[in-house]
């Protein structure tokens, strides 16, 4: 739209949000949660701390975890974004979001699409990872309400089930 000091306030971009292509015209300031949130109407991240220390706005851009509020969907012209709900429509984080469920690993809900990213990201690094690599590794997602360890035993237990070692011991 109109210039600010001869830079443009909007910008046109074109990317890939969980399999399908959008186009959009955004303010340049608009982070990337906000534009899946508010613009394209994708409410499983959410908007946290909004400096990217929480992670409940952690999303996957071209492969990568990145943190949605940390992000400017400007940035985004050709990537490829997915969120919790895209994932969870292929069925990609379905042994874990069953895992999560099986043991209790999630209460209110707002940290835990983080949380899966986060669980995901583990679990593509490493078979299986221990309870330390583990927990370093979603250290940088906020929950208030489980205390971690049913979060650690839910990536757990999905790490031996893949790894065709069976549950983990709780």
């Amino acid at each position: 739209m109109s210039d600010i000091a001869g830079f443009p306030t909007k910008v046109d971009i074109s990317l890939t949000v969980n399999g399908e292509r959008v186009e959009a015209r955004v303010d340049v300031a608009r982070h990337l949660v906000d534009f899946l949130r508010l613009d394209l109407g994708l409410s499983g991240s959410h908007a946290g701390c909004e400096h990217g220390v929480c992670g409940a706005c952690t999303l996957q851009v071209n492969g990568e975890v990145v943190r949605g509020c940390l992000t400017l969907a400007a940035q985004l012209d050709g990537a490829d974004v997915w969120t919790v709900e895209g994932l969870t429509d292929t069925g990609a984080l379905a042994d874990l979001q069953a895992a999560f469920v099986s043991r209790n690993a999630l209460q209110c809900g707002f940290c835990t699409p983080g949380m899966l990213f986060a669980a995901a990201d583990v679990l593509a690094s490493k078979d299986v990872p221990s309870r330390a690599e583990i927990r370093e590794h979603i250290s940088g997602n906020y929950c208030r309400c489980t205390g971690y360890e049913a979060v650690v035993d839910a990536i757990e237990a999905v790490a031996r089930s893949r790894a065709g070692s069976g549950e983990a011991s709780a």
